[in-house]
């Protein structure tokens, strides 16, 4: 099914002046266009890709995580350093906000067994339709101008500056505001790719290097080198269910750990990936850059106390092999069996206390986080230091940032677009006050 073209034709000209510019067709743009257009505002869209919220479908291919249904006060703390900023933009537009603002579209929702919230039809195709439907013809208000194609390549003195086609002479904006929603640099192939980190730095603008979140990692391995070409043969792609992870703290022996939780993941043929390890992702990541390495736990049987292991462990095996017994005793088998083999020394398989622990506890230890392409999202960007509460760049006065491109991060579950339309919001009504406090007229 295809989604209307949002295009709008207009002369082959150099210069254009509109009263507000968004630069970015991703959830945060949107969100911006449609708080200024309902407020009567002229707004012209740029994007570089043919068509806008191309990684807003990807992301609902599977089913569209909207957003949560947790408390507000624990949905805030998903932000971690970050909750007293993302606090303020979901205090005007939080999970129930998106939720009725879906309704608006004529888009149900349903709340899952596990607290996420989805569209009723759990696709982003009938949302985004309906959404561009009312950006273009709204019941009130301006429509939204789009401008497809245009790949934003910083200012020119004041003005905007757009590549359009190969061919084409670059077009010039003039904008009494501009809002830029330009994402970050995850899945680039579909639209965001960081580029604009260069511009803003060459404007004076405090940003952070982009860094992968909600991402995979490569292994060590247990002799340095990754996994052995056996283990990757036999079980990349294979999940691994029911297992609960653990990052311990740097003395763990002292402090509790950092991270713990129950769920699933994949293995990968450098590593692992899948949402428990996206959800301890940030400080693997962290960890890796700030001491050299880093190290998570696994729980291979979480239903079953150290003790009971332990003696199912010990008991004796006859003539069974190794793996028979503990796929005897414990139910042991396929990617776990397989992952304990991997990991263990042969020391540690022989001697029943050593083998308990590592059922319990088995070490793994990671080499790097995967690139920031391959990412679910992106960390680092746009300062929030750099900016007003309004989310107006201190170095830019009349140039608001929303979305991704802002240096915050999230784990999955909807909290990540539940927080772009929130920053889109939030900036819209900063533009609002803006333009009602200037004396420029258009």
């Amino acid at each position: 099914m295809s989604l209307p073209e949002p295009m709008t034709d207009f002369p082959d000209t150099l210069d254009l002046s509109v009263e507000v510019a968004v630069v970015g067709g991703g959830p945060a743009g949107l969100m911006a266009a449609e708080v200024l257009s309902q407020a009567g505002v002229s707004v012209h869209l740029f994007d570089a890709m043919p068509s806008v919220g191309r990684k807003f479908l990807l992301a609902g291919k599977g089913g569209l995580n909207l957003t949560h249904a947790e408390p507000p006060a624990l949905f805030n703390t998903r932000f971690g350093a970050r909750e007293p900023e993302v606090s303020q933009w979901l205090s005007q537009l939080d999970a129930q906000g998106v939720r009725n603002w879906a309704q608006s579209l004529g888009i149900g929702t349903f709340v899952g067994t596990s607290g996420r919230v989805f569209p009723a039809e759990m696709k982003a195709a009938p949302l985004l339709r309906a959404w561009l439907q009312r950006l273009r013809h709204p019941a009130s208000g301006l429509p939204v101008q789009f401008h497809m194609r245009h790949r934003w390549l910083g200012w020119q003195s004041d003005r905007l500056v757009f590549r359009r086609r190969d061919d084409a002479s670059p077009l010039q904006v003039s904008a009494g505001a501009t809002v830029l929603a330009l994402g970050g640099a995850s899945w680039p192939q579909l639209g965001s790719d960081g580029t604009w980190l260069a511009h803003l730095q060459d404007q004076g603008v405090e940003v952070a290097t982009l860094k992968p979140a909600n991402c995979g990692f490569d292994v060590l391995g247990r002799e340095g080198q990754g996994w052995t070409a056996h283990f990757k043969d036999k079980f990349a792609g294979h999940p691994l269910k029911s297992v609960v992870l653990n990052v311990p703290a740097p003395d763990a022996a002292a402090q509790p750990p950092r991270f713990e939780r129950k769920g699933e993941f994949v293995i990968t043929d450098t590593g692992l990936e899948g949402s428990l390890v996206y959800a301890a992702s940030a400080l693997l990541r962290d960890d890796l850059a700030e001491r050299g390495q880093a190290c998570l736990l696994l729980d291979l049987l979480p239903d079953k106390t150290s003790e009971q292991v332990l003696k199912d462990v010990a008991w004796p095996r006859g003539s069974r092999s190794l793996s028979s017994h503990l796929k005897s005793r414990l139910g042991l088998d396929g990617a776990k069996m397989g992952l304990l083999f991997e990991l263990c020394t042969p020391e540690t398989l022989a001697r029943p206390e050593a083998l308990a622990v590592h059922i319990k506890a088995l070490p793994v230890p990671l080499k790097r986080a995967r690139p920031v392409a391959e990412a679910i999202s992106t960390a680092g960007g746009v300062a929030l230091q750099a900016m007003g509460p309004e989310l107006m760049l201190t170095a830019r006065p009349g140039v608001f940032c929303a979305g991704e491109m802002l240096d915050w991060e999230a784990p999955t579950g909807g909290y990540l677009l539940t927080a772009c339309l929130a920053s889109g919001q939030q900036a819209a009504k900063g533009v609002l006050r803006h333009l009602s406090g200037s004396q420029c007229t258009i």
